[in-house]
């Protein structure tokens, strides 16, 4: 039986092999280093060529391009659904408090029944 596959594709070995990632384009350099899909080229190692932490400043600012560029993606809801969701959370909170004033109401009866306070 041959590693060719139905298409002519050679099987994969490894678990990395099956996830896209071989040792080298062709298979066979034998030099151990991964290649992902696409690159062509090794993938670096950790801290291998890491470009410099910038500043304070620096980051903070980055920080609040992103803050900025992440609320424009924001769907805002309509004065009409503002609304909307304002009285249903109110209702559900009115009604919450209400079974929980009316569980502590029928305890209190039980404690009261059952040590004679």
């Amino acid at each position: 039986m041959s590693d060719e596959g139905e298409e002519g594709r050679e099987r994969p070995r490894s678990a990395a092999d099956r996830r896209g990632r071989r040792t080298s384009p062709a298979g066979a350099s034998g030099s151990g280093a991964v290649t992902t899909p696409g690159k062509g080229r090794p993938t670096r190692s950790r801290g291998e060529g890491a470009p410099k932490k910038a500043s304070v400043f620096a980051r903070l600012v980055r920080f609040l391009r992103e803050v900025v560029a992440e609320l424009r993606k924001v769907i805002w809801p309509t004065r009409k659904q503002l609304v909307t969701y304002t009285i249903v959370v109110l209702v559900f909170v009115a009604f919450m408090v209400a079974l929980v004033s009316l569980l502590d109401w029928v305890f209190g009866l039980g404690v009261e029944a059952l040590f004679g306070a």
